[in-house]
């Protein structure tokens, strides 16, 4: 925390009864979760019996992410569109599985694994040892011991993001991501290496297909089964060749990198629209505003991510950076040790930039990242350009 009124605390964030602790000594008044994993551990339920006003779904509502398998069925039993799937534990009936079907074919750890646990592999072989490694060799840990494996899906992905309170629905500005490590979406899939805001893909049509025929029937669903869903809730599409929607995945918070560009563009504030969607009266707050200009991100990742990557390595071309009003460096893996900046994660920083379009806002975030490259780190250079192309041709 290099900013003004912000400061880090040395409390992990699965140490749910030392969080509870210190919001009660200094008296916060309102608790935003960001990762996955604490809302997975029921860290919301937790804060709520203290008393203590947290932002978040509970820990039933978090299965929606920390369980593909629970997300799968559901989507199932209510009759959402999302691809053909079977859940396996067993590795012989995984593999006879993948024997009647054609290739590619999606796997998917079931449990909670960084935003890497999928793969999609094309030929039978590469996913035959796909299925042994998580299944067998714990490839990624308690996560594989389940694993999705599902049809593969044409098309365009969309990132698409509401808050909600349980009832009244807010849809964020439209963002798209970049899952695939290497320009070109090529190579392994990761967390995200790049994100921008607005993505011309999404139409007003298409928008209300989506709140219409995925969003509030997924919160609807929730709700039948005893379960209201608080929060943000990020649905990972895919837009079909024919225009058509397909949930491929959802996360229960803000997703990352698609965060960075629609918080550059947010004007409202978003403590207020935190505080008023625990209270459950999001229906009293005005329309969003948004900074009409476009925003995108890049990610500087370690080299050898999402694999085994390095740590511990100085980034300083940071020590004498410095950000104008209109772009923004997000640190994710790094440190401050003896005075000096470290790298201690796989998506180490993320370069944000505004822009009058999409072009400006990636030629602005570029030059950004010139200036912090350093051999250590590495990252695409082609995020954005597919918006840039459709936003040239509409």
């Amino acid at each position: 925390a290099l900013e003004p009124k912000v400061f880090n605390i040395e409390i992990p964030v699965s140490d749910i009864t030392q969080l509870v602790a210190f919001a009660k000594k200094n008296a916060i008044t309102l608790t935003i979760v960001g990762p996955e994993a604490p809302l997975a551990a029921g860290i919301v339920d937790t804060f709520t019996q203290e008393g203590l006003t947290c932002f978040g779904p509970t820990q039933a509502a978090a299965q929606l992410e920390s369980s593909k398998a629970f997300c799968k069925n559901f989507l199932k039993n209510h009759h959402l569109p999302t691809a053909q799937f079977a859940v396996f534990r067993d590795k012989e009936k995984a593999l006879a599985y993948l024997k009647k079907h054609t290739f590619p074919i999606v796997i998917k750890a079931s449990g909670l694994a960084a935003g890497k646990g999928v793969v999609i592999a094309k030929t039978l072989e590469e996913a035959e040892n796909t299925v042994c490694a998580m299944l067998t060799q714990g490839s990624f840990g308690t996560a594989g011991k389940e694993i999705v494996i599902e049809e593969f899906l044409e098309g365009e992905e969309l990132s698409f993001i509401v808050l909600t309170d349980g009832k009244t629905i807010l849809p964020l500005a439209s963002a798209q991501d970049h899952k695939k490590r290497d320009a070109g979406d090529l190579g392994p899939n990761t967390g995200g290496m790049g994100a921008y805001s607005p993505a011309p893909l999404l139409t007003p049509a298409l928008e209300k297909t989506i709140l219409d025929t995925i969003i509030k029937p997924t919160i609807d669903g929730l709700r039948d089964q005893g379960i209201p869903y608080i929060g943000f809730l990020y649905a990972g599409l895919m837009i079909t060749p024919s225009g058509r929607p397909s949930i491929l995945e959802f996360n229960c918070r803000l997703g990352d990198p698609e965060t960075q560009p629609l918080l550059m563009r947010l004007q409202s504030p978003l403590e207020t629209l935190c505080l008023y969607a625990a209270k459950q009266k999001l229906s009293a707050l005005p329309p969003l505003k948004w900074d009409p200009r476009a925003a995108l991100c890049i990610v500087m990742a370690a080299n050898g991510y999402p694999d085994h990557y390095e740590k511990e390595q100085p980034l300083t071309a940071l020590m004498n950076y410095s950000h104008t009003i209109d772009t923004k460096v997000f640190h994710a893996g790094t440190k401050l040790s003896d005075g000096k900046i470290l790298s201690c994660g796989g998506r180490v920083l993320t370069v944000c930039a505004l822009g009058d379009s999409l072009r400006e806002a990636k030629k602005t975030a570029s030059a950004e990242v010139e200036k912090l490259a350093c051999t250590t780190l590495f990252y695409r250079t082609d995020i954005g350009d597919r918006g840039i192309l459709a936003s040239v041709v509409a």
